[in-house]
């Protein structure tokens, strides 16, 4: 549904901030009351962690796209 491999996201300060803002915000969403976005914030950020940070290759390098 979401293109996290695109090249947009290749410096890692941008798929640092990209995480850390979901994870922030579902945080923020938790300390407010509002179990329900912080769920999909919270997977949102933990997805984001996952494809940058455990799967992550370079778009440059990958030669299967």
């Amino acid at each position: 549904m979401f293109n996290l491999r695109h090249p947009f996201f290749e410096p890692l300060w941008r798929r640092t901030a990209t995480t850390s803002i979901c994870l922030g915000w579902a945080f923020l969403e938790l300390i407010t009351g509002s179990v329900g976005w912080a769920i999909i914030f919270g997977a949102a950020g933990a997805w984001c962690g996952y494809q940058f940070f455990v799967v992550w290759s370079d778009p440059k390098e990958d030669p299967d796209e």
